[in-house]
């Protein structure tokens, strides 16, 4: 957004400082409030996307952090109030949908990862130089060698040791500038609304609270696998209080200046990894990020990162994301055509902001521009809507898809060709309905109306013959 380097540093210690506190409001909880479980939250990257084009929407830097923040709050509370009915809505987003919209989300963010590896700024005339590729590239290298060759604990800071990396190439080429971080105090605070009073903007607050609802869908699946991995069952009331902690620990958030918050997928890998499950260990990180949260310097340090190094960093988070969401997919029912139709379209949609914003900018008034300027929010409706369409709404005469069900290449008398079937219609001296070459022996069940009109129907199974025989209760026997 173009903030200043001051700025940023406000705002990562504004993060640190909500994320400590989300994750006590998680892991230690209130009444009726956090799921009291080993839950560490941070800032949600499915969100950034549209923060940004809000913040730009709003006048860009430091002008458009009032509405972007606004938009936060709101979406924290609209979480808040919602979580008791979401909870029952949760069959509306099955694999398909879930695994649509986490894979729409990695693919539009590894278009920021690859600004930030060309420098930043794609109107510099330094962007893509061999300088900032060499940074990036270096980055991504050390990450890489220390996940295949390590184990353990270094194994699970990879990402950390190639930042380290990274900035340490960064500094011995010249490349790196942290002297503004001198100026920093060693101990202070950002105080609550700090860049303005919260600004309300109608749409911004409704394409923030649709991510929300996606963060409220991711978090879902991760609430669960943490129950799994601590041995305790996560009920829909668990569901209710961990959603109002998302909404509230959101809020906080936008008051301190900071984001989105929501657990951490790669925190629940460690509780399994390392086999410390208990809440209260939780609760002390969210004490220590608090704690960093109260330090300017850490802040100063963290933001004055070059652009390349982070950029070869979230190559790997922001890919992972995308990966993340193909494991959840491969739980649907992709085999049939309607599952894979709803992916590929919801990924094409999502990714045309992605390619070309301009197709936004043209449309009339900045509400649209916000919403269609984002590909998380447009390929996530299209991911929502398509599968409402294919397997919640249904034809009269017909019955909706199931969602969960695998179809295992096995299609419905309706999906078949005409050549594949002669109707008993074509055969009325014996009232048999006949599976045509096409179709022979494959297995597949072939119905074919009974003999005159009985009500009745018979089925063919294995592409043989189905005699027609008038049943007298108006049902069909093979």
């Amino acid at each position: 957004m173009g903030l200043r380097d001051a700025d940023q540093a406000m705002v990562v210690n504004a993060s640190l400082l909500a994320c400590g506190l989300a994750t006590l409001l998680q892991s230690v909880g209130l009444p009726g409030i956090g799921i009291r479980l080993p839950v560490v939250q941070g800032p949600a990257t499915s969100a950034v996307p549209s923060l940004i084009a809000v913040g730009l929407a709003a006048g860009g830097a430091h002008a458009g952090l009032p509405t972007m923040f606004g938009a936060v709050i709101a979406a924290g509370l609209a979480l808040f109030v919602v979580a008791p009915v979401f909870s029952k809505l949760v069959r509306y987003f099955p694999p398909l949908v879930t695994g649509t919209i986490v894979t729409v989300v990695g693919v539009t963010l590894l278009a920021v990862a690859a600004k930030q590896v060309g420098g930043g700024d794609p109107g510099a005339a330094s962007f893509g130089s061999p300088a900032h590729l060499g940074l990036a590239g270096a980055t991504l290298l050390v990450i890489i060698l220390v996940s295949r060759f390590s184990s353990g604990f270094a194994a699970t800071v990879a990402v950390l040791v190639g930042l380290l990396a990274g900035t340490g190439l960064a500094m011995a080429t010249g490349l790196a500038d942290f002297s503004g971080t001198g100026s920093a105090r060693w101990f202070g605070m950002t105080e609550p609304l700090h860049f303005g009073a919260p600004r309300w903007d109608t749409a911004a607050a409704l394409s923030l609270s649709l991510v929300m609802v996606v963060i409220a869908v991711e978090s879902i699946g991760q609430f669960f696998a943490v129950g799994r991995i601590v041995g305790r069952e996560v009920g829909e009331r668990d569901v209710v209080r961990a959603l109002r902690a998302d909404g509230l620990g959101t809020v906080f958030a936008g008051l301190l200046g900071s984001f989105p918050s929501t657990v951490f997928s790669q925190n629940v890998g460690l509780l399994q990894l390392t086999r410390v499950r208990s809440r209260w260990v939780v609760a002390a990180s969210g004490v220590l990020m608090a704690a960093l949260g109260l330090m300017p310097k850490v802040g100063a340090v963290i933001a004055a990162m070059p652009t390349p190094v982070l950029g070869g960093a979230t190559i790997v988070l922001f890919g992972t994301i995308a990966v993340v969401g193909v494991q959840i997919l491969a739980q649907a029912d992709l085999a049939h055509r309607n599952g894979t139709l709803v992916v590929a379209v919801s990924l094409g949609v999502g990714f045309l902001p992605t390619a070309y914003p301009q197709f936004a900018q043209r449309l009339p008034g900045e509400q649209l521009h916000v919403i269609f300027g984002s590909g998380i929010i447009l390929g996530s409706l299209t991911a929502v809507l398509l599968n409402l369409l294919f397997y919640h709404v249904t034809l009269p005469g017909r019955r909706a898809a199931p969602t969960s069900a695998v179809v295992g290449g096995v299609d419905g008398p309706e999906e078949h060709m005409q050549h594949e079937v002669v109707r008993a219609a074509d055969d009325p001296a014996t009232g048999t309905a006949r599976a045509g070459p096409a179709s022979a022996g494959s297995g597949r069940d072939v119905a074919g109306p009974g003999p005159a009109a009985t009500g009745g129907g018979t089925a063919a199974t294995g592409g043989g013959q189905a005699t027609g025989t008038p049943p007298r209760g108006g049902g069909a026997r093979a």
